[in-house]
C-alpha cells in the first residue's frame, strides 16, 4: 500500500504532510490479501465494537469449535446457535455471521473473483447481507483486498483524527461532509491517507 510516490502525492496536502513527516512508513497498518474475503468478513463481524484483545479471545473460542479452522459457509450455517453463543458471540452476531454464510452459499460467492470487481460493486454486493454495513465492506476493501483509494467517513478514528488535525469545529453530518471534501485531494491514494490518520490517532494514545 505504501510507496514513496503515493506518500509524495499525499504530501501536497500541507496539513496531512505534517503527519506523514512524523509517521515512519513501517509503523503503518498493512493490507493482507492472503486472507480469504469470507474469512476476513466473518472475523470483522466477530470483533465489531470490541477491544482488540477481547475480539481475539472470542475469535479463538470461535475457531476452537471447528478445530482451529475457519468453517466453510455450509458448516457455519448448520452450527447450532447455542454453540456459537457459548464462545462469547451475542445472538445478534451469531445471526449476522450465519447471514454471511447463507449469502455465500446462495450467491455462490466462493466462485467470485472479487479482484475483478470495482469497489462500488463489492460494496453494493456485500451490503445486501443483513449485519454487513458500508463501514465493514470498506475495511474489507482496505485491509483484505488492498484497494488503494478507499475513504471511510463512518470510521470514528479517521474522522476524529481529521477533526483534530484540520481543526474542524463541526459535528455529525456536517463534519463527515467536510472530511469527504478534504479527502478528495488525496485521490487516488485515500487508503494510505487513512492509514496515516489511524497511525496519528494511535500515536496520540501512546
Amino acid at each position: 500500500m505504501y510507496s514513496k510516490k503515493a506518500a509524495g502525492i499525499l504530501s501536497k496536502d500541507p496539513t496531512l504532510n505534517k503527519i506523514i513527516q512524523k509517521i515512519p512508513p513501517d509503523t503503518l497498518y498493512k493490507a493482507d490479501s492472503s486472507v480469504p474475503l469470507y474469512n476476513f468478513l466473518i472475523r470483522s463481524i466477530v470483533g465489531q465494537q470490541l477491544s482488540t484483545k477481547v475480539a481475539q479471545v472470542i475469535f479463538d473460542r470461535f475457531l476452537d469449535i471447528y478445530e482451529r479452522k475457519m468453517p466453510s459457509a455450509q458448516v457455519l450455517k448448520n452450527t447450532d446457535d447455542e454453540l456459537l453463543r457459548s464462545c462469547g458471540l451475542s445472538g445478534q452476531k451469531s445471526s449476522y455471521i450465519k447471514n454471511i454464510a447463507s449469502f455465500w452459499i446462495e450467491n455462490k460467492l466462493h466462485k467470485t473473483e472479487f479482484s475483478e470487481l470495482a469497489d462500488e460493486e463489492i460494496i453494493s454486493l456485500l451490503t445486501q447481507i443483513k449485519g454487513v454495513g458500508q463501514w465493514t465492506v470498506q475495511m474489507v476493501l482496505m485491509f483484505c483486498l488492498g484497494r488503494p483509494d478507499v475513504f471511510s467517513p463512518e470510521d470514528f478514528g479517521i474522522i476524529s483524527a481529521m477533526q483534530d488535525v484540520y481543526k474542524l469545529d463541526l459535528q455529525g453530518t456536517k463534519l463527515k461532509k467536510q472530511c469527504i471534501e478534504i479527502s478528495q485531494q488525496w485521490k487516488p491514494h485515500r487508503t494510505l491517507a487513512c492509514f496515516y490518520l489511524w497511525a496519528y490517532k494511535d500515536q496520540k494514545k501512546s
